[in-house]
């Protein structure tokens, strides 16, 4: 009975389970404008939905939709209007984030609008339901006429960044009207990035066979439903001109529906307006709304964490963060650090960007492993490792392209993958440089920070394998990747060294990993902690190299200030960045941490480093959050994750950013989920530690996952384990209470 009222106040307090069922997120006024959205989702479509003076407005994104210039492009903004309009006062009015199933609900006088995506079709319904009214809808593009990129910031939308060329633009789209629906697309010129970046990087030779997303891509929809097409309007929405398309319901009724059919292909366009009709002819509204709301349930009874007082708001948050990863759930893409599926007007964010909805910051198909990783790893221990595949695939899918940057430029084998590359799998132009030395190595990108940074792939290759051990999955697909990953460092490294002199291995007949790079931050490193790290784990959970793993040298340790710590590397010419690669074995890659050997050298590392004391914060992808956490800190992880994970700046709290990236910053998110998980459950060789750096006075109830197919569900009541169960029911001699200890 304590147990019962224990959940029962967690949920009048703030905490985000009822019977196992997340709560409901309300609002109970209206939104100022886009930058006070609340996320909508399902599938791989995002939207922000927000009522404004009355009219409810809502983006649309989709996975998948790259320009020509790699600018990841909305499908355009909605607006609907009901006469008589229920939203004239906000005494009645509500927006519902209906979590447990995956849809929004807004309430008005005598009126309720349902807005939801199908997870298993990409398609979204608009559902009206009350008194007897009339609808109007508009398609609002900002996109109706070609839109000059005219400056180096608003370039950061896409894979030019800051080196646009002159008269590069966003293309128009093909958005066409009948009297009773609307068909848009945008359909991507011959000539794309694509080729501007195989020409730059001298692989024109060798593009027939490289992999490229953006050759003949159209994406768009059709909207349909009881309408009347009236005509067209301009106007201006947060500094933006757009084009209108005017629909009217045919007669006022109690009940209306409105179908957004999506459809992404490379194709010619009869062949994707085909496939759009064959998309709208699967619908069954009354079949696919059930579907899509079982698979949401089911959703959250994979893993949840809910708890009371001092943690609620964080604890809110991560439920929060985690319904907008799984908005792109059966995405090919996999989510993006900078925004994910939920960017809005880019000046809410920060003045200096009076630009159109589609910009982002980093780019819309430009990949940065370093933020892209904490987007995933938490995905393992909430189960969500259906999510994942579209991640893995992403770098399935480019193995071929890294394998010939690596036979082109150096002669050898192995698959060569950079810090930062484009969704084709080359480095972007702009950071690999269009002003190079002519006798520049043609596989290394001219930029100071990410020279020689190529390990970051391992941590998607250790994913993969962690799918292996957590759920008992597949992963033969992917071996040819990380056995490839892995000989490129062996075949590379080898040969540096012979080229510098006689022998290809030190005098311990290991691999001189010169030269390198910790992160961005330590440039030009002999043997940096993090690649070493990197390889040996990797190496030692594949098992099929062993010959390899003998080759790779120990982490370098050094003293400072009398203190034992791990080194950012044995050498380093220069400091460039703020991150703390010295503490990767930690996280990641879990060589030093709690119930294992060498502890407090790592707690040195933590505490007594000059740098990682600098660069401390809470911020962006920072993980001091993460380490505290690994190593049993409780103290300091509570403080950074509560600061972590406190309401964002907008008005939807799990909307981080900027930081370093974009907001919603979803990096911040990935980071702030994994060391919430990491203060709760710990694997360490078979056991599973719980609560190794959770404050025992936090009540607290969590169900996540661990190797060999594990589930552990506990409740935490004053200090002490009330509830604990662990499926299969083998596993609970593996059990380890750290708040016994």
């Amino acid at each position: 009975m304590k147990h019962i009222i224990a959940i029962i106040l967690s949920i009048m307090v703030g905490g985000q389970f009822l019977l196992g069922q997340p709560a409901n997120f309300v609002w109970n006024t209206q939104s100022k404008n886009s930058s006070e959205s609340m996320p909508c989702g399902g599938g791989d479509i995002g939207m922000n939905v927000w009522v404004e003076k009355g009219d409810i407005l809502f983006y649309v994104s989709k996975s998948g939709c790259f320009d020509e210039n790699n600018t990841l492009l909305k499908q355009g903004r909605f607006r609907v209007r009901l006469h008589p309009n229920p939203f004239e006062e906000d005494k009645d009015f509500q927006q519902i984030l209906c979590l447990n199933e995956g849809f929004i609900q807004i309430n008005g006088t005598d009126s309720k609008i349902y807005i939801w995506a199908d997870v298993f079709h990409p398609i979204i319904h608009l559902e009206v339901e009350g008194k007897k009214s009339e609808i109007e809808l508009y398609y609002e593009s900002w996109r109706a006429e070609d839109r000059q990129i005219s400056k180096k910031l608003e370039g950061q939308q896409s894979s030019y960044k800051w080196a646009v060329p002159k008269n590069v633009v966003t293309h128009r789209d093909s958005i066409l009207a009948t009297d009773c629906d609307l068909t848009f697309f945008h359909r991507n010129a011959d000539y794309t990035v694509f080729d501007v970046t195989v020409n730059q990087q001298g692989l024109k030779k060798e593009s027939e066979s490289l992999y490229n997303p953006l050759k003949g891509l159209t994406f768009g929809g059709r909207i349909s439903g009881d309408l009347v097409f009236r005509g067209n309007q301009q106007g201006i929405y947060q500094g933006q001109n757009y084009m209108a398309w005017m629909f009217k319901s045919s007669k006022a009724k109690r009940n209306h529906h409105v179908q957004i059919t999506l459809h992404t292909a490379q194709s010619s366009l009869e062949e994707w307006m085909k496939g759009l009709r064959q998309v709208e002819e699967v619908v069954n509204l009354k079949k696919d709304k059930k579907a899509s709301r079982e698979w949401w349930k089911l959703f959250w009874q994979r893993s949840f964490i809910e708890g009371e007082g001092v943690p609620a708001d964080a604890i809110r948050n991560y439920t929060l963060f985690r319904y907008m990863l799984g908005c792109n759930a059966k995405g090919e893409w996999p989510t993006k650090f900078n925004g994910g599926l939920f960017t809005f007007d880019p000046v809410n964010v920060t003045p200096d960007t009076p630009f159109s909805p589609d910009f982002r910051k980093w780019g819309g198909g430009t990949h940065t492993a370093q933020n892209q990783r904490l987007v995933y790893w938490s995905m393992l221990k909430s189960g969500d490792f259906d999510m994942m595949k579209s991640q893995f695939d992403y770098y399935n899918r480019l193995l071929h392209t890294a394998e010939t940057r690596s036979r082109v430029y150096w002669g050898h084998g192995g698959a060569c993958f950079t810090e930062q590359m484009e969704n084709f799998g080359l480095p972007n132009p702009a950071e690999y440089g269009f002003k190079r030395p002519e006798n520049f190595d043609k596989g290394l990108e001219y930029n100071a920070w990410l020279e020689y940074e190529w390990d970051t792939v391992l941590e998607f290759c250790q994913m993969i394998l962690e799918t292996e051990r957590y759920s008992g999955s597949d992963i033969t697909s992917y071996i040819p990747l990380i056995d490839s990953c892995l000989e490129f460092f062996d075949q590379h490294y080898r040969q540096l060294a012979k080229q510098r002199g006689r022998k290809e291995l030190d005098g311990n007949n290991k691999l001189v990993l010169y030269p390198g790079s910790a992160c961005e931050t330590y440039k030009m490193t002999y043997n940096a902690s993090s690649t070493i790290a990197a390889l040996r784990k990797v190496l030692e959970t594949y098992g099929h190299k062993p010959e390899m793993l003998e080759r790779i040298p120990d982490i370098p340790l050094r003293i400072v200030n009398g203190y034992k710590m791990i080194a950012p590397a044995q050498i380093w010419e220069r400091v460039n960045n703020v991150e703390t690669p010295q503490l990767y074995p930690v996280f990641p890659w879990r060589i030093y941490g709690v119930g294992k050997d060498d502890l407090e050298i790592a707690r040195n590392t933590y505490y007594h480093d000059p740098d990682a004391l600098k660069f401390r914060t809470h911020i962006g992808w920072k993980q001091d959050n993460i380490w505290a956490a690994c190593l049993g800190l409780t103290e300091e992880a509570s403080l950074l994750m509560l600061k972590k994970m406190a309401n964002g700046p907008h008005r939807f709290p799990a909307f981080w950013g900027p930081g370093y990236d974009w907001t919603p910053d979803h990096n911040w998110g990935g980071s702030g989920m994994i060391g919430m998980q990491e203060m709760l459950l710990q694997e360490v060789d078979s056991k599973i530690y719980l609560f190794p750096a959770w404050p025992k006075e936090w009540n607290v109830h969590f169900k996540l996952h661990a190797t060999q197919n594990t589930t552990v569900e506990v409740s935490l009541e004053d200090g002490r384990i009330v509830d604990l169960k662990v499926f299969p029911k083998s596993r609970m001699n593996d059990i380890v209470n750290c708040l016994e200890n």
